[in-house]
């Protein structure tokens, strides 16, 4: 396996390695691992960069309180 090195600040390396399985896991095996939480398809097909993109958005907005549920929405609109 070719490697190579990837720059990133020393409290994100940390926080990756919080999520280690073990000391044996790799970043490269943790990383992959973090990639597959957003799906590449469903049974309809594989979903495009663009599209597997915008999941990815979608879930840091949930994550992150940046999204306007329904019933809030209804409120705000006097409905």
């Amino acid at each position: 396996m070719a490697t190579t090195t990837i720059q990133i600040n020393s409290s994100t390396r940390e926080k990756l390695a919080k999520l280690k399985a073990s000391t044996n896991e790799t970043y490269d095996d943790l990383i992959n691992k973090l990639m597959a939480l957003v799906p590449e398809g469903d049974e309809e097909g594989l979903y495009t960069q663009a599209f597997r993109l915008g999941l990815l958005r979608a879930r840091l907005d949930i994550r992150d309180g940046r999204i306007t549920s329904h019933e809030e929405l209804k409120r705000r609109l006097g409905l």
